[in-house]
């Protein structure tokens, strides 16, 4: 993983917030996670597993008010835990397909898991490296988490 992928992935995750929220994130610098055991986590998280010519996964995690306030921007009305688990995991289903268009068919991706506060048993398969990309919408922080093997 180099920072030419990591582009790709980035892109994915502002040209969501520009075609569906209507207003552009800002990405922060990204940095190396150093302790695996302590994942970054939000309320919400949408995982991708990935397998094919890289493994590993990727994940957009994002606190309950900006989800909220992305529901709001979408015109729904019923903002329960379940819209706010369907949002995380689209964005995240939509970072990783604009992903797979550009790494190709060898980029296998799973259907989102999407989780409430902290992982099922078993916790995040990252790798050896993982990088947390901070990602700001309004006034909110979320996270995209990228963590993939050759």
């Amino acid at each position: 993983m180099d920072e030419k992928d990591l582009e790709v992935l980035v892109e994915g995750a502002v040209r969501y917030f520009e075609s569906a929220v209507d207003r552009a994130a800002a990405v922060g610098t990204p940095w190396l996670l150093t302790d695996r055991a302590r994942p970054v986590l939000s309320d919400y998280t949408g995982m991708i597993g990935v397998s094919g010519a890289r493994r590993g996964c990727i994940y957009f995690t994002a606190p309950s008010a900006m989800l909220r306030h992305i529901l709001l921007r979408h015109g729904e009305s019923a903002i329960d835990g379940e819209a706010m688990a369907d949002v995380v995991g689209e964005v995240a289903n939509v970072i990783s397909g604009n992903a797979r268009r550009v790494f190709g068919r060898d980029f296998a991706i799973s259907v989102p898991d999407v989780f409430h506060g902290a992982p099922p048993t078993g916790g995040l398969p990252l790798g050896e490296r993982a990088f947390v990309i901070p990602i700001d919408w309004k006034q909110y922080r979320a996270a995209l988490v990228v963590s993939l093997a050759a």
